[in-house]
């Protein structure tokens, strides 16, 4: 029983940062890949971000590279996504995902409850 509870987020002005965090619980936290998800409004679920058991490798959607960081801290069980540069079109619900491993497209297996993300231009 796996569970991924969410913080962060909320409204931020165009070209400014946010840090979203999911803390796991119910599993070693080590034994997990992590990634992250987003839905924008009327919009289809699409990839963000992942993260390797170990952190030593990381995966990202073109559409974040170079203003995404994802990052674990597996001593409190904790993934984060660091946002720079956000850009209204990063307005979106947030997903935390887990899983064995790494998952091609959104198949993993836990999700977080989601977080809202809202960029003003």
């Amino acid at each position: 029983q796996v569970q991924l509870v969410q913080s962060g987020g909320g409204l931020v002005q165009a070209g400014g940062s946010l840090r979203l965090s999911c803390v796991v619980s119910g599993r070693t936290f080590s034994d997990y890949a992590m990634g992250w998800f987003r839905r924008a409004p009327g919009k289809g679920r699409v990839f963000v971000a992942a993260i390797t058991r170990s952190g030593g490798n990381t995966y990202y959607a073109e559409s974040v590279k170079g203003r995404c960081t994802i990052s674990r801290d597996n001593a409190n069980n904790t993934v984060y996504l660091h946002m720079n540069s956000l850009k209204p079109e990063d307005t979106a619900v947030y997903f935390c995902v887990a899983d064995r491993a790494v998952r091609t497209w959104d198949e993993w297996d836990y999700w977080g409850q989601g977080t809202q993300v809202t960029v003003s231009s």
